[in-house]
């Protein structure tokens, strides 16, 4: 992904740099935080610089999942002012992003604070970038739901149209569980007699709670009963103001997609050392 960043980056050559920048300057700067966050990405925006010149001087201030403060120095570069500028952009969109999908998970994590429910994400992320996103997450406190579609069966609502049979279900979760004994098994469930239906099923590890109301979700985890098992996932309406209600209900977890498709970029910058200031 780095190699194919910069590719998409420099091209034939970082014509700017090369025009205007002299061979032989050598530079001093710092990535700064010009906002509150979380912070993911940091090993990547790394590499970045040692791929684009293995000369450049670096040290990280803070480690990826650090809370940062605004003003906050966050990488130290050294070297050529060339390769530094040419790999600047790159190693940013990489942290910008990354710290962005961190910093939104963390706020949905504090919220929920003193539940015993956990924040997941979802399969809701930019293509290609899914487990940088997904590492992102767990820097920021939240917890990962499937990878993809080869690591958990999700039975969801348009599955459950082609085949709606309990009997049929049943036969398919069995087979599942004989040929793939490792994966888990969870049921989306959008109204309460489906998970009534799905709690006398064997072989359910998860039933997910799609847009239930506060009271439904309740009545779900009373269902339920001491049991540990099937683990409950809350799904749909999940924001900032509804999140914290949510997780009072009872519920295991509570899955989030905006942490990752609507997470805004968190504002860092490369601030460059006047000499006369070294």
């Amino acid at each position: 992904m780095i190699d194919a960043a910069l590719a998409e980056d420099i091209g034939a050559g970082d014509l700017t740099s090369e025009y205007f920048v002299p061979a032989d300057r050598r530079i001093r700067g710092f990535i700064v935080a010009r906002e509150d966050g979380c912070l993911s990405g940091v090993e990547i925006a790394l590499e970045v610089f040692r791929r684009v010149d293995p000369q450049i001087a670096l040290q990280s201030m803070v480690s990826d999942g650090s809370r940062v403060g605004k003003g906050a120095h966050v990488i130290s570069v050294e070297g050529s002012a060339r390769g530094i500028l040419t790999a600047e952009r790159t190693a940013l969109n990489f942290l910008q992003r990354l710290s962005g999908v961190a910093t939104a998970t963390r706020r949905f994590v504090d919220e929920v604070a003193g539940t015993s429910a956990r924040i997941l994400d979802t399969r809701k992320t930019t293509p290609g970038w899914r487990w940088l996103e997904k590492q992102a997450v767990v820097h920021g406190g939240g917890t990962n739901h499937r990878m993809g579609l080869y690591d958990r069966v999700m039975v969801k609502d348009n599955h459950l149209v082609a085949e709606h049979d309990p009997e049929e279900l049943q036969a398919a979760i069995r087979r599942l569980k004989t040929e793939h004994p490792g994966v888990e098994v969870e049921l989306e469930a959008d109204r309460l007699e489906q998970v009534k239906s799905f709690l006398g099923f064997v072989g359910v590890d998860h039933i997910l709670l799609d847009n239930m109301s506060l009271a439904e979700l309740r009545e779900a985890v009373e269902m339920r009963g001491g049991r540990t098992r099937p683990r409950l996932e809350a799904s749909g309406g999940v924001n900032m103001e509804t999140v914290k209600g949510i997780a009072k209900t009872g519920v295991d977890f509570v899955s989030v997609g905006a942490i990752t498709h609507s997470a805004v970029a968190l504002d860092l910058a490369l601030d460059f050392v006047p000499p006369e200031n070294e």
